[in-house]
């Protein structure tokens, strides 16, 4: 069911996977590093065709300091901010809450209200463009940052349920006994006893639903339209021109729109492995 660990495979098979493995990271890599020296080039030397080779200017500065010139681009990274941290702070309320109920809880409904968590994972969130637009014009939260973080909430909050649900199962339920045998009230127990064993889930959680929210372009164009609501990832169109396709400048903020997501991980990163080999050896 399981590859074999390559070091119990044949010497052959060791040299041979030593030396493909640069060769796959350098040919998987290759678009990032267009990107980068893209953003490094000058506007002739795109339009010149030289796509691949050195640049024969760096702008390096220039490049980066003319996105700001030339986009809002503060107005935007705060934008992004202003959507994703409390996008983040309230999926993780609900689907702690929630993941806790259908954890410890035995009822009627738990076991439906569980797949319909999980079947809302499940539609493709193309087929909801049109009426979930609807339903922000008509409830007036288009083109709002408010809009925003509601409509990502109700979209992460059946994911993050699921994931929170799973690990809280993975308790020992005897503790729980334990607490309410001593008069320890509900809520009591909820955040004084199972938030901080599930602490290593919770930061996994909020990494992973950073990098989905902060990235996302499709619900930054469907649900926003006017710049002083527009995320980053949506306000980089504005690099471009009506006749021309500022492609050094785009490229530039994408790799400044990508920055705060790779530094969340890497400065999350004990926690997130944590929590993603929670409960691994259990048993």
């Amino acid at each position: 069911m399981f590859p074999r660990p390559i070091e119990k495979s044949s010497v052959a098979a060791q040299y041979a996977y030593r030396g493909a493995l640069p060769i796959a990271l350098i040919i998987w890599l290759l678009p990032l590093l267009a990107v980068v020296m893209t953003s490094f080039r000058s506007a002739g030397d795109i339009n010149a065709g030289n796509y691949w080779g050195w640049p024969t200017e760096i702008n390096v500065l220039e490049n980066y300091w003319a996105v700001f010139n030339n986009s809002p681009m503060g107005v935007f990274i705060l934008n992004s901010v202003k959507v994703t941290v409390p996008t983040i702070l309230l999926t993780l309320t609900l689907s702690c809450l929630a993941g806790y109920a259908l954890a410890v809880y035995k009822f009627r409904a738990n076991l439906f209200l569980f797949f319909v968590f999980i079947a809302g994972n499940f539609v493709p969130f193309q087929i909801l463009m049109v009426p979930v637009r609807d339903l922000s014009v008509s409830t007036g939260l288009y083109d709002t940052v408010t809009g925003l973080v509601l409509f990502h909430a109700a979209f992460q909050t059946g994911f993050c349920t699921l994931f929170m649900r799973n690990f809280i199962r993975a308790l020992p339920f005897e503790l729980i006994e334990s607490a309410r045998i001593e008069g320890v009230g509900e809520f009591k127990i909820f955040w004084h006893l199972a938030m901080p064993l599930v602490r290593p889930a919770i930061a996994a959680l909020a990494v992973l639903e950073f990098t989905f929210i902060w990235n996302d372009y499709f619900w930054a164009t469907v649900l926003v339209n006017g710049q002083h609501a527009m995320p980053i990832t949506a306000g980089l169109k504005s690099l471009n021109g009506q006749w021309i396709a500022q492609w050094h400048l785009i490229s530039a903020g994408s790799l400044m729109a990508a920055v705060p997501p790779v530094a969340m991980f890497f400065l999350m990163q004990k926690h997130f492995i944590a929590g993603l080999t929670l409960g691994a050896t259990k048993g």
